[in-house]
């Protein structure tokens, strides 16, 4: 089947021992054969969200000083309308046309008050795939016992699940409505 392959490791196993993963385990053995996505099936970052505590000054960062145009009126998605006018959410266009969202959380603090060290503010990063492929992706996910935090769901503006990745970072693969 195009777009899909499956590959064949040694046995490996991954834990995940921090919350909010106790002690989960990805496992592959020599006997399984997992069935992934090939190369190419995924088309694009489509949208990145960073989590902020301050949205005006995030806004000022991203719109002003580095000149990302901010979504305004119809150019908002309709699922973020609401949480824009709210003052929550703010939405920009980079120049490669993918959407970086700001979540606005005023509660969120940084793991160390030093912020030369590395730490993250990312809430999740999106990839988009052709809608044909949606469910075939979700299968792939399940078959692999991917953790799915959410998903899939729909909305006006498409469909999307949403996994993690063996560290927990909040992963999403979303599709166009179809037409």
């Amino acid at each position: 089947m195009p777009g899909i392959s499956r590959y064949n490791k040694e046995r490996s196993a991954i834990a995940i021992d921090s919350p909010p993963f106790p002690q989960i385990f990805m496992v592959s053995t020599s006997k399984s054969v997992p069935v992934t996505l090939s190369q190419g099936c995924l088309r694009r970052v489509h949208h990145f969200a960073l989590n902020v505590r301050d949205l005006q000054a995030s806004r000022y960062f991203y719109g002003t000083i580095l000149g990302l145009h901010e979504l305004t009126g119809s150019e908002i998605p309709e699922t973020l309308k609401a949480e824009v006018a709210a003052g929550k959410v703010a939405n920009f266009r980079t120049p490669d046309d993918s959407i970086l969202d700001l979540f606005f959380e005023p509660e969120l603090l940084p793991p160390h008050s030093d912020p030369t060290r590395q730490f993250t503010r990312a809430n999740h990063l999106a990839f988009d795939i052709a809608p044909e492929w949606f469910d075939r992706a979700v299968e792939v996910l399940h078959e692999n016992q991917v953790l799915i935090d959410h998903g899939p769901v729909s909305r006006p503006t498409g469909r999307g699940i949403y996994f993690y990745d063996p560290d927990g970072f909040l992963l999403e693969i979303r599709c166009n409505p179809t037409q």
